[in-house]
């Protein structure tokens, strides 16, 4: 190996090492779980490339997902993921493991290429079998290298170990703590005999543990108002929609994306040519049958025979007469107006122009100014008692420190699929009286609080749903 290709090969070493010294800062310095997942499953791409990532844990199954802020877990890939990830966690064996289809089950492997590349890489994280244990799963077209697998190897090791550091300095990390020493009392309690227990419960009075368990009882007991989050934006409250009145093709679009217009501002045009082609051979053939009648008429003075024709002649000119005019209107309708004042949503007029539409489809919505309202999607596990009056608060992410304030006006019955294939229910809410108005279409996070409950039912909700779930009681 000449001189040139060990620099080269050293300098890849050292960027690797300051790459994996600074994801190893990042990680110290993230302040909740949810951030260092993101961190783990989207940054890790700085020491090696892949296509996807999923983070799986042993307890709660697939957590994060590269690119997505959000995971549903009632989606056909996170489900395929959720039995994928367990099979593979037992192969590796708890060290990193180049999973392949053929050494999958049958039902899994059929689906590998639906889903993932050819190429896929597990990081094992925390001890194997333990129920806060857990793994990577990265994936990508290209075989992995064994240089990427062990900087991703120590990368992982440096995670989890943060990881662990901040469950610890979490407060819910000292509940559980709290949790296991007020357990171990009560075992002990237990064990002693009727005649100590007196005089151990007077000594316990004392006790440090004692006080953490009463002081644990009341917190767990304190009422917390309950709440979900939701992905929100503000819609119009009463669009106008314009819709296309016939087939056709767009020929010209006379505004841009949000210009405000007046009622009867032309806004679209279809292409007339056929229209005008129609109406142009309809009008010569009324007046083709207007001068046949007349002649008839001329005719009827001396022939009786041309006098029985009139009346057929003349309702070929009120036929002909109903086609002219419905071409006319057809003719008129090619041209779309808005209907009331507003401001136009709609996509770039480009897109639009020689695009074909069909009758009834939508070109676009006239918002009224002023006239906005939130709309969010409630997820299915976050569904929860909602009442109309509800406080709900929307968190824009073009200004997160200027919540808008909103009161729930109601909660669709039924979930509908939304374009990423997730279930959601619709929920909409009025924006409160003197709120701030921002844009339609500004998107943000929408927080929705119900009744009060105790922070322990607050706390174990979710746990309580996915045990029901998984025990089908």
């Amino acid at each position: 190996m000449h001189d040139n290709d060990l620099a080269v090969v050293d300098a890849a070493a050292l960027g690797g090492l300051a790459t994996l010294h600074l994801l190893g800062r990042r990680a110290r310095e993230a302040r909740t779980p949810a951030e260092l997942d993101f961190i783990l499953a989207n940054e890790s791409f700085q020491l090696a490339p892949y296509r996807q990532a999923a983070l799986w844990w042993q307890r709660d199954g697939v957590g994060t997902l590269s690119g997505l802020s959000q995971t549903d877990g009632h989606t056909p890939f996170v489900q395929w993921l959720t039995r994928l990830c367990p099979a593979i966690d037992e192969q590796a064996g708890g060290q990193p493991f180049l999973p392949q289809p053929g050494g999958l089950p049958t039902d899994l492997a059929a689906e590998w290429e639906d889903w993932l590349p050819a190429h896929s890489l597990w990081l094992p994280l925390g001890p194997i079998g333990k129920p806060d244990s857990g793994g990577l799963l990265l994936a990508r077209d290209d075989p992995w290298q064994e240089a990427e697998i062990t900087l991703l190897g120590e990368w992982s090791g440096v995670w989890h170990h943060a990881r662990l550091a901040l469950a610890r300095d979490t407060l819910g990390g000292r509940l559980a703590k709290s949790l296991r020493r007020a357990t171990d009392l009560r075992s002990h309690i237990r064990a002693l005999s009727p005649a100590q227990l007196p005089g151990t419960l007077s000594a316990l009075r004392t006790r440090k543990g004692l006080r953490y368990l009463l002081a644990l009882t009341a917190v767990l007991l304190f009422p917390v108002r309950l709440s979900v989050l939701a992905p929100g934006e503000l819609v119009p409250a009463h669009p106008h929609v314009l819709r296309a009145p016939m087939e056709g093709v767009v020929a010209q679009v006379h505004v841009e994306p949000n210009q405000r217009v007046k009622a009867g501002t032309p806004l679209f045009s279809l292409d007339r040519a056929g229209l005008d082609a129609r109406l142009a051979v309809a009008a010569q053939t009324l007046a083709t049958t207007q001068a046949e009648y007349r002649q008839q008429a001329q005719q009827a003075l001396f022939d009786a025979r041309s006098k029985s024709r009139l009346a057929t002649v003349q309702g070929s000119i009120g036929e002909k007469e109903a086609e002219v005019a419905y071409l006319r209107q057809q003719t008129e309708r090619a041209t779309l107006t808005a209907t009331a004042d507003g401001i136009v949503l709609m996509d770039a007029p480009s897109e639009w122009i020689g695009r074909p539409v069909v009758t009834g489809e939508r070109l676009a919505t006239l918002a009224t100014e002023g006239d906005e309202e939130l709309e969010a999607w409630l997820a299915l596990g976050d569904a929860i008692n909602l009442e109309p009056g509800a406080p709900v608060r929307l968190y824009l992410n073009t200004s997160p420190l200027d919540p808008v304030d909103a009161r729930l006006r109601y909660v669709a019955h039924e979930a509908v699929q939304r374009p990423d294939g997730s279930y959601a229910y619709r929920l909409r809410a009025d924006l409160a009286e003197g709120a701030a108005r921002p844009r339609i279409g500004l998107k943000g996070t929408v927080k929705v609080s119900g009744g009060y409950t105790p922070l322990a039912w607050w706390l174990l909700r979710r746990p309580l749903a996915a045990a029901r779930q998984f025990v089908g009681m």
